[in-house]
């Protein structure tokens, strides 16, 4: 069998330290305190939960920077707990070209778009905290 040099030479050991260690970054980063990376994340902590599927998808909530750190320390503290979906993340920045440069993008990431209990429960939670203006977009047709 012939192994793809690339594949072979890639440290899985320093590729899991440098996730750890930007995962304990992100827990106490504050979006609008960062413009070098484009994303901070939360993911939950483990327990009983579907795995993501090839049919994960995601709410999309569009925020001000001025209103963004509130909103991500709320949706952080769900994720973690297992209240959402398997991973949050949020914009640090306006995405290239976008006009606005205050916009900001939290998204929730479902493990599965085809469970539309989940979908729906998740999205229960995002409107409970007031966030009416939800956009959900699955990674790929089911």
């Amino acid at each position: 069998m012939m192994v793809d040099k690339r594949a072979k030479d890639l440290d899985l050991d320093l590729i899991d330290m440098v996730q750890k260690a930007r995962m304990l970054h992100d827990e106490t980063a504050a979006p609008s305190d960062y413009t070098a990376v484009y994303w901070i994340e939360a993911k939950r902590r483990a327990g009983d939960f579907p795995a993501p599927t090839a049919y994960a998808g995601e709410w999309r909530v569009k925020l001000l920077a001025e209103t963004v750190d509130a909103v991500w320390e709320a949706l952080k503290a769900l994720t973690v707990a297992g209240e959402l979906g398997y991973k949050s993340k949020v914009s640090t920045r306006p995405a290239a070209g976008q006009a606005d440069p205050d916009a900001r993008l939290i998204c929730i990431r479902t493990y599965d778009a085809r469970d539309r209990a989940d979908v729906a429960r998740v999205r229960a939670a995002l409107l409970r905290l007031g966030l009416n203006d939800l956009e959900y977009v699955a990674d790929k047709p089911g």
